[in-house]
């Protein structure tokens, strides 16, 4: 099996030009978020991250991958802000400052969006690597959107990344895919779980794998897990992630996992088991099916 390379780097080292205190006197993380199967929410993953991380007062800069099929900027509601792209930064027609697009309710929270109507096959390997490192030496956090897949896209993508974060739903196809893309990483990038749009009453119904079917197979550390909730639907067609907000299971849990990626020492959270209605007892007690 090919195991990516990953340079020796653990952001330890110093950033000779951080003067002030908007700047990291150390190299910020790199992290991609990445699954290998397209559809599992790695978008809205790295948006609700990317925002809970800044309401922490970190600043974080969110790049998104995808060349030819950019999402991140309609999820966090910035389409219309977006003059500039990776492929424009890379192609040194215009600076980072002028491809960086803050967010509208976030002043330490930015995007570098995707090219629309370009190839990935433009996007030089190094070159991509040199631009997450200048990002880390400006941020504490640069989250990447990885896209589908396991190819050329998928490569560049973890180019300049130190992390992974694997994004898995409940499915055998979601983890087989996990697994194959975490082999490839190898433990270099130390690639932690999230297991995404989890329905626990599925679960509870055995129609559904749970958490520990899914990390029997990966093993991975867990970041946490995200319910499947109409809500987030809802808020990521409005382009207002939902961890802009604290209340609710959902958006705490990605506030939590948050707190992880920052080395807080709290609870993986995990949605909780429906309670079981009166008349489903019954249903249950008499044979009857629910």
């Amino acid at each position: 099996m090919h195991v990516l390379k990953q340079p020796h780097d653990d952001g330890s080292e110093t950033n000779p030009e951080a003067r002030s205190g908007d700047i990291p006197a150390k190299l910020g993380r790199a992290i991609v978020i990445t699954s290998g199967k397209g559809g599992v929410g790695k978008t809205t993953t790295t948006a609700n991250l990317g925002t809970a991380l800044a309401a922490r007062g970190a600043r974080v800069a969110l790049v998104d991958a995808d060349v030819g099929l950019r999402n991140l900027d309609i999820v966090l509601g910035l389409e219309s802000r977006v003059k500039y792209h990776v492929l424009d930064v890379l192609d040194e027609q215009v600076t980072l400052d002028e491809a960086l697009v803050r967010d509208k309710h976030n002043e330490t929270l930015f995007l570098l969006a995707a090219a629309q109507s370009r190839e990935k096959d433009e996007v030089d390997t190094q070159k991509m690597r040199d631009m997450i490192h200048a990002l880390r030496e400006r941020f504490d956090y640069v989250l990447i959107d990885c896209p589908a897949g396991i190819e050329l896209g998928f490569k560049n993508a973890v180019a300049g990344a130190q992390e992974a974060i694997v994004v898995c739903t409940p499915e055998v196809s979601a983890v087989r895919d996990v697994d194959r893309v975490v082999g490839l990483l190898g433990n270099a990038f130390r690639p932690q779980l999230i297991v995404n749009r989890l329905r626990p009453a599925m679960v509870k119904k055995g129609k559904m794998l749970s958490v520990e079917d899914v990390n029997a197979i990966l093993r991975l550390p867990l970041l946490g897990v995200i319910a499947d909730e109409p809500e987030i639907i809802i808020t990521t067609n409005k382009g207002e992630p939902l961890a802009r907000s604290r209340d609710g299971a959902t958006a705490s849990a990605y506030h939590a996992i948050a707190a992880r990626i920052a080395g807080e020492d709290v609870p993986a959270p995990a949605p909780e088991e429906p309670k079981e209605s009166f008349f489903g007892k019954l249903g249950s007690i008499f044979g009857g099916k629910r």
